[in-house]
């Protein structure tokens, strides 16, 4: 298997815990103990991102994947949660979350 593959696995793992399974333990377990979110209102760092969402309205939400394009140790989702159309960019290290961007837009139509 690719790295491109291996990587969109973990960062699909990670979402589906997160946002559809509410295991925040185990998306915890995906992230870098020093995991960086460049998102504004979100805290960087594993334990305190994961409570956050944990914490937020996102984690009664539900949310679906739409789409997710890996390329080395870059993965790109698209998901839609809340009403919101969200685009994830994630970095992977050493099998490990370890960096984060987003975009979000209402969800149209």
């Amino acid at each position: 298997m690719s790295e491109s593959a291996k990587n969109r696995m973990i960062v699909v793992g990670c979402l589906e815990n997160l946002f559809v399974h509410k295991d925040f333990d185990a998306a915890k377990a995906a992230l870098h103990p020093d995991f960086v979110t460049h998102s504004p209102g979100l805290p960087s760092g594993r334990e305190a991102f994961t409570d956050a969402v944990k914490n937020s309205p996102l984690a009664g939400a539900t949310a679906v994947i739409r789409h997710v394009v890996a390329e080395d140790d870059l993965v790109v989702a698209h998901l839609h949660v809340a009403g919101m159309a969200v685009v994830d960019i994630l970095r992977v290290e050493d099998g490990l979350l370890v960096e984060h961007w987003d975009v979000k837009q209402p969800v149209s139509g």
